[in-house]
């Protein structure tokens, strides 16, 4: 049984009719402990048949122990979206829910290896000369939580130092305890900086900036 049914394929196409280049889906699961890594595969295997720009690779985190070193790869399911500008755009756990419309997006953008993200904002993260790792942490029925994400992705994809991680917050809850994650959506940046709730760009790049002061 297909988890994207026909007529949303055939939605999700005309969304991809121009994407302007490759991306590799590289999908990483597990057998052991992992509820969620067979549907993710199966949702990963159909959006990557709607295009043929779309290439998915599918690894064993536990067995591919070289290639889940190399994509730093430590927790499952895991996709990455590898494009020209790099493999920085991330999804650990199922992304499901509004989350799905997040995956499209970063696929349409990596693709394009471009974003919509204001002047103002890439003025700001221009400063940047440290590694960013910023995760988000969502839950697939959070209304507010696509808007932050792609605000992540989408600097993850102009900026060679931001790597930017979608964590379904419910599937890793003991890294939400870590990081104390009462609701969502919570940014974290380098494990040291967080925010919870939306907040505008310019704002979240002023965080970022922080997070490597």
């Amino acid at each position: 049984m297909n988890l994207i049914k026909d007529r949303e394929k055939d939605q999700i196409k005309k969304i991809f009719e121009k994407l302007p280049g490759p991306v590799h889906l590289v999908f990483f699961k597990e057998n052991l402990n992992c509820e969620t890594c067979d549907l993710a595969e199966q949702l990963a295997r159909e959006v990557a048949s709607t295009h043929q720009n779309l290439k998915l690779t599918v690894y064993n985190r536990v067995i591919d122990e070289k290639k889940a070193e190399e994509y730093k790869v430590d927790k499952t399911p895991a996709l990455i979206l590898e494009g020209a500008t790099g493999a920085r755009v991330r999804f650990f756990g199922l992304p499901s829910g509004f989350e799905f419309a997040s995956l499209l997006e970063a696929l349409k953008e990596v693709a394009a290896g471009k974003t919509s993200l204001a002047p103002q904002v890439k003025e700001r993260l221009a400063e940047i000369k440290h590694p960013v790792h910023i995760q988000v942490f969502v839950t697939p029925s959070c209304p507010f939580c696509p808007a932050v994400l792609r605000t992540a992705h989408k600097m993850a994809v102009e900026f060679p130092l931001i790597t930017s991680d979608m964590v379904e917050a419910q599937e890793f809850p003991e890294l939400s305890q870590k990081y104390g994650v009462s609701s969502v959506p919570m940014v974290v940046i380098n494990k040291k900086v967080k925010f919870a709730g939306a907040v505008p760009d310019l704002q979240f790049a002023d965080a970022v900036i922080r997070a490597v002061a």
